[in-house]
């Protein structure tokens, strides 16, 4: 908004000619999210509070989880609406790409209210059903991938980080490996929102590296020197990482341990969608793998222990996801928490590496 409402007059005021630099507007998206955050984290955790918004409890929990029982949950409302206000402030509006990643993100946070809301008002851990929310996640992500179609010339192919000729053509089958892409990354980030903290990190720094990897990809003169596919348009997804990671912080200052607040799934559903989508408009679907590898983790100890338990009859984690392995293990929540944020930093970086190291 801000963009299309200055830059025109930079021709009379000179300085409004800032508004035309990504860098600029992703920066700008970057402070108005995080100051929006910090602002309204306390107003609305009261708000929450009043209308007794507590987190319910699965039984079947690590027993130290008990005591969360009532800290107010749907926090991922405030992420959102700094999220998306940060982005409309400060994006250029006539960039498809932007509004595709942007619908992936609200339906998602919609299905994710929905789920939450049934939890609180039923005090029922299940909320809505999973074969629903599959349903509306992959319907949502098929529409997503089918726009996607139109916003680059390499749509079905996959880049494989570290080799720099290794490409594979999907075809007509890219379509669906997309909504896997986006429909996985959702319910990865889902699964590891299961202590203070600990999925909004990976977040930040998943949502950082892809402000970096979405403006590589959107500018000429870089992706040509890098050898990656150019993207027309990918670089003002910059802006919308940037409003991520930025909101995704202030959210953090509430959500550190022992939280004032819960995400919820509106957050994590609608924060794993987004990335999915960075991933996809990118043409970074199999480095998201690493980038991402915190979630992936924590969504293949699920897997891992569900397959286990029906073909043998025996569990290989304590329990999971992943992260109450370690907690009944006896790790304190905060250490597995700060240690899954250095991982994700790492991998972060690993992710990053690849765009010269192939």
């Amino acid at each position: 908004m801000l963009y299309h409402l200055l830059f025109p007059l930079s021709d009379q005021i000179s300085v409004f000619n800032v508004f035309r630099y990504i860098t600029f507007r992703s920066l700008g998206a970057a402070i108005t999210a995080l100051v929006l955050s910090l602002l309204l984290g306390p107003i609305f955790i009261q708000w929450l509070k009043r209308l007794q918004m507590g987190q319910v409890v699965r039984a079947e929990g690590p027993e130290s989880h008990l005591k969360k029982k009532g800290t107010p949950t749907m926090g991922g409302v405030l992420i959102l609406f700094a999220l998306l206000l940060s982005t409309l402030l400060w994006v250029d509006l006539t960039n498809k790409g932007v509004w595709i990643v942007i619908f992936v993100a609200t339906t998602y946070g919609i299905l994710g209210f929905v789920d939450d809301l049934k939890k609180v008002v039923y005090k029922n851990s299940k909320g809505v059903s999973a074969k629903q929310k599959l349903l509306v996640q992959f319907i949502v992500a098929g529409v997503a991938a089918w726009l996607f179609q139109d916003f680059t010339a390499v749509n079905s192919e996959l880049r494989v980080p570290f080799f720099k000729n290794f490409v594979i053509d999907l075809g007509w089958m890219y379509i669906p490996f997309s909504m896997l892409v986006i429909v996985g990354a959702s319910n990865a980030v889902n699964l590891t929102d299961g202590l203070d903290g600990l999925a909004i990190g990976p977040v930040i720094t998943t949502a950082g590296t892809f402000l970096l990897l979405a403006y590589v990809a959107g500018h000429s003169k870089i992706a040509q020197y890098l050898e990656i596919p150019y993207i027309a348009g990918a670089g003002e997804l910059s802006v919308f990482a940037a409003a991520m990671a930025a909101a995704g912080l202030g959210f953090l200052w509430f959500n550190t341990h022992p939280a004032q607040v819960f995400m919820g799934d509106v957050g994590s559903l609608a924060l794993g969608g987004a990335i999915g989508s960075l991933a996809v408009i990118t043409k970074n679907e199999i480095l998201l793998l690493i980038v991402g590898g915190v979630f992936v983790m924590e969504a293949l100890s699920v897997m891992i222990q569900v397959a286990s338990f029906k073909l043998r009859g025996k569990r290989v984690f304590k329990m999971a996801p992943i992260h109450h392995h370690f907690e009944l293990k006896g790790w304190a929540e905060p250490k597995v928490i700060v240690r899954f944020w250095i991982i994700s930093i790492l991998l972060a970086i690993l992710a990053l590496s690849t765009l010269k190291l192939r």
